[in-house]
């Protein structure tokens, strides 16, 4: 096993990434839900706290990704609770304990400075 130094906790990547500004166009669950990486003449997309990232350029979330089972959905409660279980993808976090609610942070964070931002779920209510 090879032993990875932990990130700052700025979570700045490693290599910097050029980034467009975000964007707030409204995306439907029937959308995000296409894009789950199974079909390539679409993006890829993950949502966290009803925000919508296209994380298209990372194999990790194809369809033989180890991050795939995040593709196409809001995940918020899987990331908080560092779980890869498909009934945790699920966008409900605000019963979650603070500590989980802080990883889960620390994971907007993690994505908003890697992918960019390309709407927010509509209708999303735990923002």
């Amino acid at each position: 096993m090879v032993e990875h130094e932990p990130e700052p906790k700025n979570f700045a990547p490693k290599v910097p990434v050029q980034l467009d500004p975000p964007k707030n166009d409204p995306i439907s669950q029937e959308e995000l839900a296409k894009c789950d990486g199974t079909d390539p003449n679409r993006p890829t997309y993950v949502a966290i706290k009803g925000v919508v990232f296209d994380v298209s350029r990372n194999p990790a979330y194809g369809t033989s990704g180890q991050y795939h089972v995040f593709a196409g959905k809001d995940p918020s409660r899987a990331l908080a609770s560092s779980s890869l279980k498909p009934e945790d993808c699920v966008s409900e976090w605000s019963d979650l304990e603070e500590k989980e609610k802080t990883v889960l942070d620390e994971w907007f964070t993690f994505f908003s400075k890697r992918y960019n931002i390309v709407g927010k779920v509509a209708g999303a209510k735990n923002t």
